[in-house]
């Protein structure tokens, strides 16, 4: 990280141009993901990860015009990201995390209940997502926010020792 403190990267202020969330969710912040913030993320992502997603990734998916959110609590710390690809019959949740220490906090679900609204505001039916069967907290947040398995992805994950791991495919209808 050659140089850059852990504080530069989880406690930066909120933008100025940030989105405000709504009155019951006043104690966080959203704000489009810009290719400044890409070095937090990536940092924040090999943090939570095993096997994460690479800088080169996050830069694909801001150049593809996936839409790309980060969330700041009240004093402004990066706490979490999502990155979303809108298609005509649906949202397709490719990645949301939220910092290890922040986790269990509600988040996850602010995260989640911004990508649905995205995904609305963009007029597709359904929010799909893949999630690891060995990531039970996941899973239980999604089986809360409504998301109901319809399908097994095979092999669909690296894991540990050059084996994979299978996908759990999740759809909320919106």
């Amino acid at each position: 990280m050659s140089g850059v403190r852990w504080h530069d990267i989880f406690g930066v202020q909120a933008d100025a141009g940030a989105m405000p969330t709504p009155a019951r969710h006043a104690s966080v912040t959203f704000s489009p993901i810009r290719i400044d913030d890409l070095v937090c993320i990536e940092a924040m992502e090999r943090k939570v990860y095993e096997h994460p997603w690479t800088l080169g990734n996050f830069q694909d998916s801001l150049a593809s015009g996936y839409q790309c959110w980060l969330v700041r609590d009240a004093i402004g710390t990066l706490v979490g990201y999502f990155l979303l690809m809108l298609a005509p019959d649906e949202g397709h949740l490719l990645n949301i995390t939220v910092l290890p220490v922040m986790q269990g906090k509600g988040f996850g679900r602010h995260l989640l209940e911004h990508a649905m609204m995205i995904s609305r505001t963009h007029g597709a039916p359904a929010v799909l997502l893949e999630v690891r069967p060995s990531n039970p907290r996941a899973l239980a947040v999604y089986r809360h926010m409504g998301f109901k398995q319809i399908g097994i992805r095979k092999r669909y994950y690296p894991s540990a020792d050059q084996q994979r791991e299978d996908a759990i495919v999740m759809r909320l209808a919106l």
